[in-house]
């Protein structure tokens, strides 16, 4: 029989967090084909810092939902993405940009909650904004 095992990371995936503004360290980028195979979905992951309004760190080391871009629109959600990340690209033809330049790197991240096959889930949806340093108190 196979053996399963959980981390620490996997529990803490299936937590329902507040919508909020937070702090994100984007940790690994990935390419796939899109299910259609007509296109190229390029996804990232991170991990909750904080709280990005008030510093509360009550979901540290929670891993953020998958989240990413699909070639066929990246002209309407990166530029905002990028801005976030205090390095607008100067998008013109033929230019061009390496995504995994961005592990390693913060940005503020609005997360939302929604349903997905009935059950509520965590949701990035392309809201972002650059990292402001925080008064610690």
């Amino acid at each position: 029989m196979p053996i399963i095992e959980f981390t620490a990371k996997d529990l803490l995936r299936t937590r329902i967090l507040p919508p909020a503004w937070y702090r994100v360290l984007i940790e690994r980028t990935a390419e796939k084909l899109s299910k259609n195979g007509d296109s190229t979905n390029w996804l990232l992951e991170g991990t909750i810092q904080f709280n990005a309004d008030n510093g509360d760190k009550e979901f540290a080391g929670v891993p953020t939902p998958y989240w990413g871009f699909n070639s066929k629109v990246k002209d309407y959600f990166m530029p905002g993405f990028f801005a976030a990340l205090g390095n607008p690209p100067d998008a013109k033809n033929g230019s061009r940009f390496e995504l995994n330049n961005v592990v390693g790197k913060e940005l503020d991240v609005f997360i939302e909650n929604d349903t997905y096959e009935g059950r509520l889930v965590n949701r990035i949806n392309h809201k972002y904004r650059q990292p402001q340093t925080m008064e610690i108190l």
